[in-house]
């Protein structure tokens, strides 16, 4: 993309190939107020992410994360 900012959709296992690969800088998750049980998490792999923002859409918690590489501060 030239150094431009990217915007890709998909599940956990998409955006865990970004992180594999040193390319996930933020996420953006949107969560559903309903009981699933015991679920699954939302990344398949241990991701330190910090929250920059959360903002309410109706019935949903939207919540901006920023991905912490190699010991920044949280």
């Amino acid at each position: 993309a030239g150094g431009r900012d990217v915007w890709v959709a998909g599940g956990g296992g998409l955006a865990g190939q970004f992180v594999d690969a040193g390319l996930l800088d933020e996420v953006w998750a949107q969560y559903a107020p309903v009981l699933l049980g015991t679920g699954v998490p939302p990344l398949p792999r241990r991701v330190e992410l910090r929250v920059e923002e959360v903002v309410r859409n109706r019935d949903f918690a939207c919540v901006r994360y920023t991905v912490l590489r190699g010991g920044q501060a949280t």
